[in-house]
């Protein structure tokens, strides 16, 4: 099978645009509690953020379309858990290392 690298928690907290007041619309702790239960880390949560719907919109993810801020801050330290997680899963394996990914216009 395919490991679980991790959990990140999506729709964590509802920011509002007004006042910068945060709530957890959703319940709070569903991200941690799924990581626990599966004995994985949780690599991040994050808000709901209208900049990620706007981006997507016009085809562009959040750290294109707005790097400097703090959504793609997030999406970044996400994507650096992760790197951590599969380079210590590639460490531990017995198994070959993993393919070379090639993108080209062919």
């Amino acid at each position: 099978g395919i490991p679980c690298m991790g959990v990140v928690e999506n729709m964590a907290l509802h920011i509002c645009s007004k006042c910068g007041h945060s709530e957890a619309i959703f319940g709070s702790g569903g991200g941690e509690s799924i990581a626990s239960e599966y004995a994985v880390p949780l690599l991040g949560s994050l808000p709901l953020d209208p900049l990620i719907r706007e981006g997507l919109d016009r085809g562009q993810p959040i750290v294109a379309c707005s790097p400097g801020s703090a959504i793609a801050t997030q999406y970044v330290s996400i994507a650096r858990q992760l790197a951590v997680q599969v380079n210590l899963a590639a460490n531990s394996s017995t198994q070959s290392a993993a393919p070379e990914i090639i993108i080209s216009e062919d």
